[in-house]
Parts: structure tokens; C-alpha cells; sequence
């Protein structure tokens, strides 16, 4: 396993780059499972979690060729299987997102369980119950999810669960209820930008879908959907992790590709520490742009919560937290999505943070200083925040597990060396 040496103190300076996001080409590449026409999707990122996408779409009978130009090209080719076995799914959650497209194209569909993870537990039954509303039979076999129906019909489907709506299940039942007989609609859908993505790419497919970005979705049917030549949205997760780097270090950093419209909760809170980030040019995509990150050198503190889209995410949680690490004075950090998603504080507090949980809520007394300590990451999302908080202490920090990172960050080490830090990839 590799981990990452970081000789903090450095400001970040320069001009870097976002990737395309993780969290929409997933469900992206699940798609090309409902169509036997060539698919191309541009600005795919290379990731351990894609490449694991790949291997599975493999068995499902895609061909699929990912250049070095993060250029995807896709076809199925045999239809035979409908099996996602344990042995790729268990690499990632994400896996499920096959379970509507194979039910669509294919009137049936085994897909294996998903298990727990670190950041607690989320269960499918959302998903399960979307495809059952829409006819599909559904059973557990040997610890897979096995779903079937002969014909698909629109339903009413109602979505939302105790931490609010659910991404991957908006995803599976609308890419299931796309070759449904009739309308369908979903209410209380995710909102998300990874969504919205989704239903753009099947919209150009052939599909009828309208509400996308809103929770209400209506889809109408058709028969079949065509190939497709798609560019993938930038990673608003990853944009506003570089935006935290540059002012964790005081930078004066230009990040291009960068999804601002998708960070309006995040800037607000960034916004009210003393954080900016202003497009430098006029964009005439505001999901595309160029902006100059900019800080106050006196960080303020703040209360935040984590909600759905369009709320703040609860993957840029743990890197809000390292930068309120160093605030003057309390702030108060709500995590409503995932509430076990805190085991970054202990490893903050191994660095001289101070922070201190009660349920779902972590106060963050900000400290003067962080000091290099050796640290562990849990998850992805934890990881970067550690790597934020490594670039700002004083001497040398050793980020261990970062294979966690590498499921959602693209080059990350690189990208922050270019722009002034001093971090390197070592073998634990």
C-alpha cells in the first residue's frame, strides 16, 4: 500500500486542472448497458473506482477501450450475462448502479449485495423499491439482489429515505424506467449535478425525461435508445478540495474546469470563513470555468450542516473540517448525510487539532498551528482531508492508505506538486 510524505508550510501557487467526475461516470458507463450502439464518453477520469466499472462492464459483455486522452469508448457486445458477481462488486458500492440498466435491456439482472463501508452503512432498499413499483420481481439469492420482470410499466415512485433522497437509486430507476412502458415519476429524486448529467446523456440517447435537478422527475418510455458522444461533468468534490488547499496554505491558486455553479452551498460557507473564489474570465459555462481561489489570513469560524444537492455535501466535509482546524474560534460541523462519517477527527486531533464530537455534530476550536504527525486514512473523502491538514502543518506528515484517495482523486499528489506542494507517493 502506498502512502503519501508531505513537508508542510508550503503556499500553493498556479494554475491546476479539475477531472472529470468520478461520481458521474459511473453510473455514465452503466448506461451503455442499455443500448447496442457504440457509446463515447469524454473526460473520464482514471481511478481505481473506474477501473473496477470497467472490469465489471467487461463481464457484462461491454467492450471498452479508456485512453490516455480520458477518452471511454463502449459497446455491448453479448447479452448474455446478467450476473455482477460478489468478487468485482465488493471493490465498490457504486457496482449497483448496473441493476436498472440490466433489468431494462435485459428483463433481469443478479447483481451481489453491497456490504457495509466506513463511513456507515447504505442500503439499497430504495433502489429495490423503485424497480419493484415498476413491475420487476425481487429476491435474495445467496446474497445476491435478483430482479426480473418480462415488461417494465411507469409507476409512481416516491424515493426518499431517512437522510433525504438517494443518488445511485435515482440513477438506477431512472435508467430502468427510460425503456418502461408508460410515464413514470419519481418523486423526492436526487437532485445532484451527477444526476442531471445522467438524464442529459440518456436524453441524447433518445430519451424522455424532464424535471432533472429537481425532485421531480417525469420519464416517458420509448422503445429503444441509440449511441451517444458525451463529455462528463468536472468534479465539483475535487474542485472544491483545491479550493480548500489553496486557502488552507494562503495560495494564490487558478483552478480551470471548475464547476462553480455546483458549489453555490460550499462557497457560501467557504465564503463566510474568508474564503473566495472568482471566475477570471467571463464563462459562458458556469459549470466550466476558470476561478482565482483567494483567503483572508484571518479565518473565521462558522456552523455548517451537511444536506443533499443543493445543501452542503458531505464529501467536502472532512475538508472543511482541516481548514476550520485553523479558524479563531468555534465552529460547529453537523453531519446529516452519514453520521458516523467523523473517523478523520481522531486523526486531526493527532496533529494538534482540537475537536470534539457529540452525535452528529463535531466542534472545532481552531488552533494556531497544525504539527506533522503520521496519520491514517479511512475513506476517501477523509483521506484528502488529511492531506489538507499535512499541507499546512508545520514539518512532516505521512499520509498512510492513500488507496483509499486514489478511488476518487485523479493524480492528486501530482496536481498539488505542480502547484507548490511538497508531496510524494511512497510505499508503506
Amino acid at each position: 500500500m502506498d502512502a503519501f510524505v508531505i513537508h508542510g508550510g508550503k503556499r500553493l501557487k498556479g494554475t491546476v486542472r479539475v477531472s472529470g467526475s468520478k461520481n458521474a461516470s459511473l453510473p455514465l458507463m452503466a448506461a451503455a448497458l442499455l443500448t447496442e450502439e457504440p457509446m463515447t464518453l469524454r473526460d473520464v477520469p482514471h481511478l481505481s473506482d473506474i477501473g473496477n466499472m470497467v472490469s465489471l462492464l467487461r463481464e457484462l459483455g461491454c467492450e471498452i477501450e479508456h485512453g490516455d486522452d480520458h477518452v471511454m469508448t463502449m459497446r455491448v457486445t453479448d447479452e448474455m450475462n446478467s450476473h455482477a458477481r460478489y468478487d468485482v462488486v465488493r471493490t465498490m458500492r457504486a457496482s449497483i448502479c448496473v441493476l436498472g440498466p440490466l433489468l431494462a435491456k435485459r428483463g433481469e439482472a443478479k447483481v451481489s449485495m453491497p456490504g457495509g463501508c466506513a463511513i456507515g452503512d447504505r442500503p439499497v432498499d430504495l433502489h429495490l423499491r423503485g424497480m419493484e413499483a415498476l413491475g420487476a420481481e425481487v429476491t435474495l439469492d445467496g446474497g445476491d439482489i435478483h430482479v426480473k420482470a418480462k415488461k417494465l410499466r411507469g409507476a409512481r415512485i416516491f424515493l426518499g429515505g431517512p437522510f433525504g433522497s438517494t443518488v445511485l437509486g435515482t440513477a438506477n430507476v431512472m435508467s430502468a424506467a427510460v425503456l418502461a412502458e408508460g410515464t413514470t415519476v419519481i418523486e423526492q429524486a436526487a437532485c445532484e449535478p451527477e444526476v442531471v448529467d445522467l438524464a442529459d446523456m440518456l436524453t441524447s440517447m433518445g430519451a424522455n425525461i424532464s424535471g432533472a435537478g429537481t425532485p421531480r422527475l417525469i420519464i416517458e418510455g420509448v422503445k429503444e435508445l441509440k449511441g451517444v458522444d458525451h463529455r462528463v461533468i468536472a468534479d465539483r468534490i475535487e474542485a472544491g478540495t483545491l479550493i480548500m488547499g489553496a486557502a488552507i496554505t494562503n495560495g494564490d491558486v487558478k483552478i480551470e474546469n471548475c464547476p462553480l455553479d455546483t458549489l453555490t452551498a460550499a462557497m457560501d460557507r467557504l465564503n463566510a470563513i474568508g474564503v473566495t473564489a472568482e471566475p477570471v474570465e467571463h464563462a459562458d459555462n458556469p459549470m466550466r470555468c476558470t476561478v482565482s481561489v483567494g483567503s483572508a489570513r484571518r479565518l473565521e469560524p462558522i456552523s455548517v450542516t451537511t444536506q443533499p444537492h443543493p445543501g452542503f455535501p458531505t464529501d467536502l466535509q472532512a475538508q472543511l473540517m482541516a481548514l476550520l482546524t485553523l479558524a479563531d474560534g468555534n465552529s460547529m460541523v453537523t453531519e446529516k448525510i452519514f453520521p458516523e462519517r467523523f473517523l478523520h477527527v481522531a486523526e486531526l486531533a493527532r496533529m494538534g487539532a482540537k475537536c470534539y464530537r457529540q452525535g452528529p455534530t463535531v466542534m472545532v476550536s481552531g488552533v494556531k498551528k497544525l504539527t506533522a504527525a503520521p496519520v491514517m486514512a479511512s475513506d476517501l473523502r477523509a483521506s484528502a482531508g488529511l492531506v489538507l491538514a499535512g499541507m499546512a502543518a508545520k514539518g512532516v506528515t505521512k499520509v498512510n492508505r492513500v488507496y483509499h484517495l486514489d478511488r476518487g482523486y485523479e493524480r492528486l499528489e501530482e496536481k498539488l506538486r505542480g502547484i507548490g506542494a511538497e508531496i510524494e507517493r511512497v510505499a508503506e
